[in-house]
């Protein structure tokens, strides 16, 4: 019997919405990296030689044709990527780029696939981004071999990687797969406003370079003998406050040496390679019981105020793990690095690079704190952050805010403009007080805005500050307590994983059991709130 025209639009209707229903309660899920990279450091011209072997394996419900890698090293190539373009749109820029001596890239890659030669296609609008075309369609559940050599040319530091003379900042160095989720690809060329979004594994790096290098990097350093001296001399260092190593590195005889470093359920490895480091370390025992290595690296010409910078790290870390919950790696550092116009810092798996040369004691510590702070915020909850900064950047900075007023009655965004009756003030009423003089700066746009979209000043000031307030907000309304069991609650909910706002608002709808549509909405908000 012919089915009539109303049953057959109710039937697609019916089939459509049980398609929606079975996508939306799909389990989660989420692709696994295991990199193993074997990289070497030439300190005559600034340059790596590497070879990377990773194992992707595909845990989506998708037959993959292909997996969208970027080269961000390219993006210091010419005037015409994205970071470039990025960059010119500011006269300070400009400047930056005039002053990059050595232009950066990556070249020399011959990807394989299971032992097989595979093809790569280049992306046609940007150098830094290419697909590999599989050879077999990876099923789900199934996993590939890839492997590739490099060669990387480091850029002279103006962003986030490159050298100093002899100072390296390796960052973004090596060709990563993009971020396949529940939403797609994302494949994304380098930034320097808009940060990044990397998939979750192990890594196994073993960098070889000149033996009169000391070395900061993500992961635990597998070297016993390079370890014991770090930590003695960093110990010692920091038991008589000095500014320069109280014990003598004392390099391997070889003219070359080889240090590994592994790392777990992280998404990015970062590396700072400098023969005049000052080593600072120190251990920190969490709530659990469980002690972790703290070390910090700076230069014995650089601010002063390092010598305090391994109780910054351990004071930082201590209060994350009490806002969100325990600190999950082993080792936690922060290194000194050059002035950045662009940020105060950048965060990096384990260990980040600080970038205030004359930041004072107070600052420094919140620098240090925020980036540390991205260990949680970044770290183990690894958003979206060139789509979504404020999941990123806000959260780490209304918590970042909250250490300083805890701490010091002070706030570094104000510099020395804070009145210093304010330091009188009981904590509830300082933050008052702050929150007051914050929400009265212009900030016209909203906050849920891709982060390439915003000018230089309009993203400082909205992802970051914009978002504080929103939450402040939330935490006048709802109850400080309230919100910290709901930002917790979402911290263990989605550690590890690739969370995005509507997973935060419905964590914290069920953990406070009320309706925070009409807050969540403020993050469309145009002008004050």
């Amino acid at each position: 019997m012919p089915i009539n025209q109303n049953m057959h639009k109710l039937l697609l209707f019916a089939g459509l919405l049980s398609g929606l229903l079975s996508q939306a309660q799909r389990p989660y899920w989420q692709q696994e990296v295991k990199y193993r990279i074997d990289v070497s450091l030439n300190d005559r011209d600034h340059s790596l030689k590497g070879r990377i072997e990773l194992d992707y394996t595909n845990n989506s419900p998708d037959t993959l044709a292909f997996i969208w890698f970027h080269l961000w090293p390219n993006a210091y190539k010419n005037e015409s990527t994205a970071f470039a373009s990025q960059l010119f749109r500011d006269k300070e820029g400009k400047k930056r780029w005039s002053k990059m001596k050595d232009r950066g890239f990556i070249d020399s890659l011959d990807f394989s696939v299971n032992s097989r030669k595979a093809t790569v296609v280049a992306d046609s609008s940007h150098i830094d981004i290419v697909k590999l075309m599989l050879n077999e369609p990876l099923l789900p559940g199934s996993s590939a071999a890839i492997t590739s050599p490099f060669y990387v040319k480091l850029p002279t530091y103006t962003s986030r990687s490159g050298h100093s003379g002899q100072s390296y900042m390796v960052c973004q160095w090596y060709p990563k797969p993009a971020v396949y989720d529940r939403k797609g690809w994302h494949p994304m060329p380098y930034l320097d406003q808009g940060e990044f979004y990397s998939e979750f594994g192990s890594f196994d790096v073993n960098i070889t370079l000149p033996s009169s290098y000391i070395v900061g990097a993500t992961g635990e350093l597998q070297q016993a003998d390079e370890l014991r001296q770090y930590r003695e001399i960093g110990s010692r260092n920091v038991q008589s406050a000095s500014r320069k190593n109280v014990i003598s590195y004392t390099p391997a005889a070889a003219a070359l040496k080889t240090l590994s470093y592994h790392g777990e359920n992280i998404h990015d490895f970062a590396w700072f390679a400098d023969k005049d480091f000052v080593i600072r370390y120190d251990t920190l025992q969490l709530p659990s019981g469980r002690v972790v290595d703290v070390f910090t690296y700076h230069h014995p010409g650089g601010n002063p105020n390092w010598v305090k910078s391994t109780s910054y790290v351990k004071d930082g870390t201590r209060a994350y793990s009490g806002y969100l919950g325990e600190y999950a790696y082993p080792v936690v550092q922060a290194v000194e690095g050059p002035k950045n116009e662009m940020s105060g810092g950048m965060e990096y798996p384990m260990i980040t690079l600080i970038t205030s040369p004359t930041a004072d004691e107070e600052t420094l510590d919140a620098v240090i704190t925020h980036e540390v702070g991205h260990n949680w915020l970044y770290g183990m909850l690894a958003s979206n952050e060139r789509i979504h900064a404020w999941l990123d950047e806000g959260l780490n900075t209304y918590l970042q805010l909250r250490y300083e007023a805890e701490k010091y009655r002070a706030i570094s965004v104000f510099g020395n403009a804070l009145p210093s009756e304010y330091r009188q003030k009981s904590f509830p009423d300082f933050q008052a007080s702050v929150y007051q003089a914050l929400n009265k700066i212009p900030m016209e746009e909203y906050i849920d805005k891709p982060a390439a979209e915003f000018s230089k000043d309009d993203y400082g000031s909205i992802q970051y500050l914009k978002t504080s307030i929103w939450l402040y907000i939330m935490e006048l309304k709802l109850g400080k307590d309230e919100l910290d069991k709901a930002l917790q609650a979402y911290f263990t909910e989605w550690r590890f994983k690739h969370p995005y706002p509507e997973d935060l608002k419905a964590v914290m709808e069920k953990t406070m059991n009320r309706n925070l549509g009409p807050y969540f909405d403020l993050l469309k908000k145009t002008g004050s709130f």
